[in-house]
């Protein structure tokens, strides 16, 4: 087994390409810039609209390479082509503005605007959205070489971004096959996500002819939200919603990447919460469905349909922190290998400490940064100095979260991340609601911002990029997705009326709940929520330190992010990985060859196709949305 140092060694001598080709140029930046302003409003809209946010690396990458080569076509081939870094490059930037930016505004922000009724200063709602997106970033500097050179998290949405970009520079035989492999895959997952997106595209276009066509084309081929799976007895006759398997090979295709292992023990996270916990938590606790204090468990009180993750949330978000935190400490020498700057005095060395973030960077973001947040925070929201501090130390505990979920799920949990700080404050700051929410919106916002550009970062270490050069393209990438984000957020919501009438903002809705449930302190949980963090606090550090001391025993123990994340999602999510591990699995016992060739080409046009579509359902309604909303 190879160690750290060789494992670097043998990527910089067979992959790295950074000296042999452009990368971090201005008209990449600038491309990817301007894209990236266009997917970052397209994100505001949806957040405020469907409650969720679109990864966007994917979609950049084909989007940057298609605007480019039509900039070419216009200018007469003036233009000359941009390499596969330099595309590399400019969707690191185009995702940063895309993703990175919209979470503080779409969630904290809405929220804090539905209670108070009026806006915050432009000052402070720019300043939070980029010192919280740029404090992500940064702290993603130190987790880059533990999680993808060595620890080789796959990171799928990364994996499926390099395999996208190198089959649009294809050239040989094998290159070409596993090209087609890709597209057939994309062409599955843009068929899924089109048929998905029909009742969207009818909704917002109404009665002109994109309305009418995706209504006639519903009346012919309708994909069901779910198909059901069989339900567990409960006392109160109600169903447990997400339930099922849902028609989409996104998941199927992050499954055939992550592995059976994690697949497999994310499906037991949800089988014990579904099948076990949910039937045991409602028979016992009925009679108090109607209490403040339950109103964020599973059930609401006569509600049709129960949603058991909003009380795995608790279990599962205290597992997968503590089995980072427990990891992170197993491996501080790693960590401090990463944060040192001395190499040996070889030529090669020297060459590989010039292409890394060298940790200097670290402390020269997180100083100003933390000061400029810190600043902000106590003006605007009066939040005490040694608590604006403890936000910033909360987001590098959540980012290492984040990061490590999305690195063997390909799922980000920011919705849990800012549930633990809400949770932190509601015990440290009692009944502030602006605290309890702008200090769960910059650990979110930081734990989303680092986790995207590790899947970056994982697309770059595929392609055999300068990390260097893709960090400094991800943090102008914030600046673009500040520019746009806050004027857009201006004029979505002129007034808490319009807003509310305009857009049914379930996350914002979920925050501002929250905020208020714990408006009191930690006492309004109810008591199963407060065992449920105890457990998964104990398994967190189990599980890690069971594999650390017993390696034999790892084959036999569920993975604890695994595990976690399949507490707070949807039964259907975790059956989708594990229809995709299983997949793979056959495939290898079956064809080890082939699987080897296709399996990462055709999983990652999965994952491709289907975010890339509906991404572009989603760009051509927000856009529509925002034309409306302005008029």
């Amino acid at each position: 087994m190879l160690t750290p140092e060789e494992r670097d060694a043998l990527w910089f001598r067979t992959v790295y390409q950074g000296n042999n080709q452009r990368q971090l140029t201005w008209r990449a930046v600038v491309t990817g810039g301007l894209l990236g302003m266009l997917l970052s409003l397209s994100n505001l809209y949806t957040t405020l609209k469907l409650g969720w946010s679109f990864g966007v690396a994917i979609t950049a990458c084909v989007m940057s390479y298609v605007l480019w080569n039509a900039l070419r076509a216009l200018t007469g081939g003036r233009l000359s082509q941009m390499s596969l870094l330099e595309n590399n490059c400019m969707q690191s930037t185009a995702s940063a503005a895309g993703y990175s930016t919209g979470g503080t505004v779409g969630c904290a922000f809405a929220a804090l605007f539905m209670i108070e009724g009026g806006h915050q200063p432009w000052w402070v709602v720019g300043g939070m959205v980029f010192f919280t997106a740029a404090l992500g970033v940064f702290l993603a500097i130190p987790m880059k070489r533990q999680m993808i050179n060595h620890e080789q998290l796959p990171f799928p949405s990364g994996i499926a971004a390099a395999e996208t970009l190198r089959s649009l520079y294809t050239e040989g035989k094998e290159a070409l096959s596993k090209a087609y492999a890709l597209l057939a895959g994309m062409a599955v997952g843009g068929v899924i996500a089109l048929l998905k997106g029909l009742e969207l595209l009818e909704t917002t276009f109404k009665t002109n002819v994109v309305g009418r066509a995706a209504g006639a084309l519903r009346s012919l081929v309708s994909l069901p939200e779910l198909v059901p799976l069989p339900q567990p007895t409960i006392a109160t006759g109600v169903k447990l919603g997400g339930l099922g398997f849902e028609p989409s090979v996104l998941m199927i295709g992050a499954g055939m990447i992550v592995g059976l292992r994690t697949s497999v023990s994310m499906l037991l996270g949800s089988v014990i919460l579904y099948y076990v916990l949910s039937p045991m938590l409602v028979t016992a606790d009925v009679a108090h469905t109607a209490d403040l204090g339950y109103h964020f468990s599973i059930w609401k009180a006569g509600a049709a349909e129960l949603t058991p993750r909003r009380w795995g949330v608790w279990g599962g978000t205290a597992l997968m922190v503590f089995a980072s935190l427990t990891s992170f400490a197993m491996q501080w020498r790693t960590l401090v290998r990463a944060l040192t700057t001395k190499t040996s005095n070889s030529d090669e060395a020297v060459e590989m400490a010039r292409i890394e973030v060298p940790s200097l960077w670290l402390w020269m973001g997180l100083v100003p940064i933390t000061i400029g947040l810190v600043t902000v925070m106590n003006l605007a929201f009066h939040v005490s100095i040694p608590l604006g501090l403890l936000a910033v130390a909360m987001s590098f505990v959540l980012s290492l979260v984040a990061c490590r979920a999305t690195g063997e799920t390909d799922t980000t949990p920011i919705g849990a991340m800012g549930k633990v700080t809400q949770l932190v404050y509601a015990m440290v700051a009692h009944n502030n609601l602006p605290i309890n929410l702008m200090s769960a919106g910059t650990t979110a916002a930081a734990a989303g911002s680092a986790a995207d550009l590790l899947t970056d970062l994982k697309s770059g270490y595929l392609l055999g990029a300068n990390p260097r050069k893709q960090f400094l393209a991800q943090f102008a990438g914030v600046l673009f997705g500040t520019l746009i984000i806050v004027p857009a957020w201006y004029a979505l919501a002129p007034d808490v009326e319009t807003l509310t009438k305009n857009f049914p903002m379930p996350a914002a809705s979920a925050w501002r709940a929250m905020a208020e449930l714990l408006a009191s302190g930690i006492s309004s949980l109810p008591e199963s929520a407060t065992w449920a963090v105890v457990v998964g606090s104990i398994l967190g550090i189990g599980l890690p330190l069971a594999e650390t001391f017993a390696p034999r025993s790892r084959a036999f123990l569920p993975s604890a992010m695994g595990l976690g994340l399949g507490m707070i999602v949807d039964f259907s999510n975790s059956f989708g990985f594990l229809i995709g591990s299983l997949i793979a699995w056959i495939w290898v016992k079956s064809s080890a060859a082939k699987a080897e060739t296709y399996n990462i080409p055709l999983a990652s046009g999965f994952v491709a196709g289907e975010s890339l579509i509906a991404a572009i359902i989603a760009i051509v309604c927000a856009a529509a949305g925002l034309m409306a909303t302005v008029k």
